[in-house]
């Protein structure tokens, strides 16, 4: 299935009011638009249970559009998202309060584990695709990092690996403002299934097999 019509995309560059990429993007821009904007009005009408102008007997309604503004990899546009008279209505595609399309997140985070700095996220966000987020907007985002490895720091491990492996790799980690290198030791276990698990990772100054002499010290 194809969202683009093929035969008015021929048109418009015939005519020339398609010539560069920038009017191309915008024509995704303007896709994305309609996408969300009919998607949204569909969750609406699943919510409520009738369609528009349709006879019901439920007393909540349609009550017009909040606007808001997106942001994608293909820069900024607006869309108008229906709600309800009860105000019950939670869209899914584009969530109340969310402003960047799935994947934004997603590079945010990447650019956050690759040492760059919030300005720097900041800044590449902005040349990249033309808008910059607040810094607490992407600190709260980048949070999301901490959640997820707290949750995987106290998860309850299997009683018995067979087999253990332990190994150290070099990462890039920016400390002070300033990227160093720094081993991450690694504990890889064999449960009882022959499935492979990371038990641990701490983290070291240099690499160095004494390391494991000692009981290693998880970070917070």
């Amino acid at each position: 299935m194809s969202l683009i019509n093929h035969e008015e995309l021929k048109k418009q560059l015939a005519s020339g009011e398609i010539t560069s990429l920038d009017d191309i993007t915008n024509e995704f821009k303007n896709i994305l638009k309609e996408v969300i904007q009919t998607a949204t009005q569909e969750e609406l009408t699943s919510h409520l249970g009738y369609n528009k102008h349709q006879e019901s007997s439920n007393t909540n309604t349609r009550n017009g559009y909040n606007e808001k503004t997106i942001k994608s990899k293909y820069g900024e546009f607006d869309v108008s998202i229906p709600r309800d008279r009860e105000a019950s209505f939670e869209p899914q595609l584009i969530k109340k309060r969310e402003v960047l399309l799935n994947g934004s997140e997603d590079l945010i985070l990447s650019l956050y584990t690759k040492g760059m700095s919030v300005r720097d996220i900041q800044l590449h966000l902005d040349d990249l695709y033309g808008y910059e987020l607040s810094t607490q907007t992407i600190s709260n985002i980048t949070e999301k990092i901490m959640e997820k490895a707290l949750e995987w720091q106290s998860r309850p491990l299997d009683k018995i690996y067979p087999i253990i492996f332990m190994d150290a790799t070099v990462l890039k980690i920016r400390v002070d403002r300033v990227v160093k290198n720094i081993a991450s030791y690694i504990m890889l276990g064999i449960n009882l299934e022959g499935k492979k698990e990371i038990i641990g990772i701490w983290i070291g100054e240099n690499e160095t097999s004494k390391y494991w002499c000692k009981p290693p010290q998880k970070l917070d």
